[in-house]
């Protein structure tokens, strides 16, 4: 499931004499947040109820986040993001799908979450980070 950064992908873009060719990619356009989720989950053998039920996410609502019924909070998309154990860059690709923002580093309570995420802390060891540096937590 390797895409191209967003890096190369701009120099790509700005060598193109004309943006038609460019946005015609796969890559380019809106994500889809379903497909995204149910991407993740095949690529790491995962079942759905079982990272709904890691994430501590209501069965129904989980269903509903996978298939594209609801959407998810910014908070609920991170714990999904804990729960398929991602890494920072599919972390925020999944928050950007979901419509949230992506984590940005100058902020304390996402500059813990991002600590935590590259070091491959759990949920609940995130949350007691965030507890205890007086941060809201992700639940």
């Amino acid at each position: 499931m390797e895409e191209p950064l967003t890096e190369d992908m701009l120099a790509e873009l700005l060598e193109a004499p004309d943006p038609r060719a460019f946005i015609r990619k796969p890559e380019v356009g809106e994500r889809d947040l379903a497909a995204y989720l149910n991407e993740l989950l095949a690529a790491r053998g995962l079942k759905r109820p079982e990272v709904v039920r890691a994430a501590g996410i209501n069965e129904t609502f989980g269903y509903q986040i996978f298939t594209g019924a609801r959407r998810a909070s910014r908070d609920n998309l991170l714990k999904l993001a804990f729960a398929l154990g991602l890494s920072l860059r599919e972390t925020n690709r999944l928050l950007q799908a979901g419509g949230a923002n992506e984590l940005y580093c100058k902020n304390r309570r996402d500059a813990i979450i991002i600590f935590s995420l590259s070091h491959g802390y759990s949920l609940q060891k995130t949350e007691e980070e965030l507890y205890r540096f007086g941060e809201d937590t992700i639940s």
